[in-house]
């Protein structure tokens, strides 16, 4: 069970295997993977390897895919809190 700390995106890091490594300001790590929502809706859009990763970054403050060139209101963007929610994980190798 979560205490008073609101989730705080510090930064994001995708990976060729269409996951994105999430650090969060208290130092938690955790990786979401994108595979299984791939053919479904809007994430369609980022099968393409290069706008996955090219489009990958911080709106909303949370991941987001800035697939719309700046609008923040048509990004896909991901809950914080469900991100926080994930296991953490070890820093991904490059």
């Amino acid at each position: 069970m979560r205490t008073d700390y609101f989730p705080e995106i510090v930064q994001v890091v995708p990976h060729n295997d269409h996951t994105v490594s999430i650090y969060f300001s208290d130092g938690k790590i955790v990786c979401y993977d994108v595979n299984p929502y791939l053919n479904d809706g809007v994430f369609q859009s980022l099968k393409d390897e290069k706008t996955f990763i090219d489009s990958c970054t911080i709106m909303n403050d949370t991941l987001a895919w800035d697939i719309n060139n700046g609008d923040a209101s048509a990004c896909i963007d991901i809950d914080p809190e469900t991100l926080y929610d994930l296991d953490a994980v070890e820093e991904k190798s490059l």
